[in-house]
Order: structure tokens, then C-alpha cells, then sequence
């Protein structure tokens, strides 16, 4: 186990890669975790971070973070991340205050469909995200398709914005299960790991 941000013992989560936290080494849960490679993170940061500034990111099955840390270093309003790990959560916590970030951050542990159920009315109430990210364990591939399905639920302009988009990390032989108002509007592929963006279908219609 590698040293971790802040002195703490644990696996390797990458590093900021832009920003005001660049450079920054962030700190993983344990063993089995996926780090957001380093490629991944730019071609992912270089498609959001034009709409980011200002606005919210939320960072669902958290793990280290990196995905809202990354968001924040590079100017999102705030991010809120929501994990049901213990040790996952503590990672995150650790990794915000590495970065300085924590004072633009809601760290919320609970699952994922639960949060969904009842974020509108909560964190969201202000604002909805500009951005979501989903990446739940590749052998958990029915997280996936039930979160875009409570997304779907909530509506356009609930939890995502009616501009917002939804960014999906998932196995390539996994394919995201296509909903009825979501609509997948790009692919990034990276060995067998693909990112799929989904958009309000009204906003991708000419």
C-alpha cells in the first residue's frame, strides 16, 4: 500500500491533472478500485469543462473522488459525491482536504438509487447538475441502467440540467441500457473501458 494524500496509508487514485488542485496525488479505498487513468480524466475534463464553470457536478459511486475533485479543481461551483463504502467515503474526505476543495463539497454516504430518490428535493434543490458521472463496478452493470432510469425519472431539469449531460464509465461489452428521454450522443473509448454521454433527448433534436 502507497503512501496516500495527507499521510495516509492507501492505493494509488492518480492525480489532479489541471487546475487549481493540479498535481495534487489523491488516495483510493482499497484494492479492486478502477482509477480514472490519467487519459481518461483529459479527454473526459476536456469535453465537461466548458459547461463546468460555476455549476454542479455530482460524482456517483464515488470511490476516491477523483472524478468531482477533478470537476472542482477545474472551477465547478460544487461537487457532491455519493458513495455507500465507509472506507470509499473516508478517501474522499481525505482527497478534499489534500486539494482544498472540501469547502465546495458535499460528501454524502448512502447508495446511489436511495440518493437519487430524494436528491432533488436536498443538495439539488438549489441548482441541478451540469454533469453526472456514473461508474458503479463493472460487475454491477444493473447500477448503471437502474440510475439512468431514476435520472430518466426525475426529468429534465430535476437532477440534470435540460443542457446537463450524463457521463457513464462502463465495460465495453456492457453496453448502457438506452432509456425513453436519455439519449447516448457520444462515445470515448479507452482499451475496455468506454465513456458514454447521454443527453436530454429534446436538447439533441435538430
Amino acid at each position: 500500500m502507497a503512501p496516500g494524500a495527507g499521510g495516509t496509508a492507501g492505493t494509488s487514485a492518480g492525480r489532479v491533472i489541471a487546475g487549481t488542485a493540479r498535481g495534487v496525488r489523491l488516495i483510493g479505498p482499497g484494492e479492486g478500485t478502477r482509477p480514472l487513468g490519467d487519459r481518461m480524466k483529459q479527454s473526459l475534463f476536456a469535453i465537461l469543462e466548458p459547461a463546468l464553470r460555476d455549476r454542479v457536478f455530482v460524482d456517483l459511486f464515488a470511490g476516491s473522488g477523483a472524478a468531482g475533485i477533478e470537476a472542482l479543481s477545474r472551477g465547478a461551483a460544487k461537487a457532491i459525491f455519493v458513495e455507500r463504502n465507509a472506507r470509499a467515503v473516508e478517501s474522499v474526505r481525505r482527497n478534499l482536504e489534500a486539494t482544498g476543495l472540501a469547502g465546495r463539497a458535499v460528501v454524502v454516504r448512502a447508495s446511489v438509487s436511495t440518493w437519487l430518490s430524494t436528491a432533488k428535493g436536498r443538495e439539488l434543490a438549489a441548482a441541478p447538475a451540469t454533469a453526472v458521472f456514473v461508474d458503479p463496478p463493472y460487475d454491477a452493470p444493473a447500477d448503471v441502467d437502474g440510475s439512468l432510469r431514476l435520472l430518466e425519472s426525475a426529468g429534465s431539469g430535476g437532477i440534470v440540467a435540460r443542457d446537463g449531460v450524463v457521463v457513464v464509465k462502463h465495460f465495453r461489452k456492457t453496453e448502457p441500457a438506452p432509456t425513453r428521454l436519455l439519449r447516448s450522443v457520444r462515445e470515448e473509448r479507452f482499451g475496455d473501458t468506454v465513456l458514454t454521454f447521454f443527453r436530454w433527448a429534446e436538447e439533441v433534436d435538430p
